[in-house]
């Protein structure tokens, strides 16, 4: 069961954006979205931060995530906290890629 959102960047409009990726019906139409709502560089540094939260996850030191995926070591750092201490949503969305990749 998801738990209660209190956070304040919780808001009604980040809420609709949620919303609304959930109602993508395919991996085009997400990319369209994506590519029309982000600008390359945040595109980017989102795409970077899944990399290495990763290769975090398979417990590399963050020396050697950030020397394979050219994020700074505070950008390791920081998505490790998240990994560690955030919401929850990159350890779940980390199992359900490694069930996928298993799976294929």
């Amino acid at each position: 069961m998801a738990k209660e959102q209190s956070h304040t960047w919780a808001t009604n409009e980040i809420r609709d954006l949620f919303e609304t990726v959930l109602e993508l019906e395919s991996p085009g139409e997400t990319e369209s979205f994506f590519r029309d709502l982000c600008t390359l560089s945040e595109l980017e540094a989102m795409a970077h931060r899944w990399q290495v939260a990763k290769l975090v996850d398979q417990g590399l030191p963050y020396h050697e995530v950030s020397r394979r995926t050219g994020a700074s070591t505070t950008t390791v750092t920081r998505v490790a906290h998240w990994l560690r201490h955030g919401e929850g949503g990159y350890r779940q969305a980390l199992e359900r890629w490694k069930a996928r990749s298993t799976s294929a």
